[in-house]
């Protein structure tokens, strides 16, 4: 059967639910639900990173009374195009397509929970925007090493490098036809228009999306919600300032900052590896809904 726009069914778990964007774009949100959840959380990848990485995240979660609805970015995992010379999207068709459809399947999954979105890396910004856009999506933001990739944010001398290579990420995805980053080490095989819309937020501070009409910067101003951002004590992707500007961009009614390490994580407290053992990441998040 056909999915309209925004529709889901529900199969086994495994499975999860098969959604259509308003462009025809199909994918699947990774789900793990326990018996009776407290809350109901919409889940955003990093960028390059499959739905399925986050699935005993998602059972950390699940273990602690959260229904967790993985999403799956366009292009990567059970998305049905891959970016290519001939298929190409931005922000725009993340945030006006995809992630209202993945929205619209978790009221008939979960009626009546309070509502989380939340994110890993570009994940947290995307979220981020999506409640700028969707002010009533959600009660709660969470973050996991999330910040603004704005260069200046970064300590130097690495720091100083990075316009360098916001400038080369776009070059070389125009040039290929996508970004191919598993060759580069850095994301998966995105589309150029993602990768152009990143590195403008890297380079100016600011969040825009190629053929939006809504300012996303002043809609971040009426983000108002209470966040909780988990960052890993040794994440040089995401450093303090990172998370200050992302953060700094909203009007939180509270704002939880719990800061990891590798002894309370047990593994390195770096921006990937909490994936393996998210015990830790689940412990802080939770926390915040008992202080609620």
């Amino acid at each position: 059967m056909t999915a309209a726009p925004g529709d889901a069914q529900a199969p086994a778990d495994d499975d999860g639910l098969a959604v259509a964007s308003a462009d025809g774009h199909r994918f699947r949100l990774r789900v793990r639900r326990p018996a009776a959840p407290v809350a109901a959380l919409l889940w955003l990848p990093a960028l390059g990173v499959a739905a399925k990485h986050y699935l005993p995240f998602a059972e950390a979660l699940s273990a602690r009374g959260v229904a967790v609805f993985v999403h799956e970015w366009r292009g990567h995992g059970s998305s049905d195009v891959r970016a290519g010379r001939d298929r190409d999207w931005g922000y725009r068709s993340l945030l006006e397509d995809d992630l209202p459809a993945a929205l619209a399947a978790l009221p008939a999954a979960c009626p009546d929970l309070p509502r989380i979105v939340g994110g890993h890396s570009l994940g947290s910004q995307l979220a981020t925007c999506l409640l700028a856009l969707s002010p009533d999506a959600a009660q709660r933001l969470w973050l996991v090493a999330g910040g603004a990739p704005y260069w200046r944010t970064f300590p130097g001398p690495r720091g100083w490098l990075l316009p360098l290579a916001y400038r080369f990420a776009p070059w070389l995805a125009d040039r290929r036809g996508h970004l191919p980053g598993r060759t580069i080490g850095f994301g998966g095989r995105e589309a150029r228009g993602v990768i152009r819309d990143w590195s403008r937020s890297g380079l100016t501070g600011r969040y825009a999306a190629a053929g939006m009409a809504i300012d996303l910067e002043s809609a971040l101003r009426g983000v108002r919600v209470a966040v909780d951002a988990v960052r890993m004590a040794d994440d040089w992707l995401v450093p303090p300032g990172s998370l200050d500007w992302l953060l700094g961009k909203l009007q939180p009614t509270a704002v939880r900052r719990p800061v990891l390490d590798a002894a309370r994580l047990g593994v390195r407290a770096d921006h990937f590896a909490w994936m393996r053992r998210p015990d830790a990441v689940a412990d802080a998040l939770a926390a915040g809904l008992q202080s609620a």
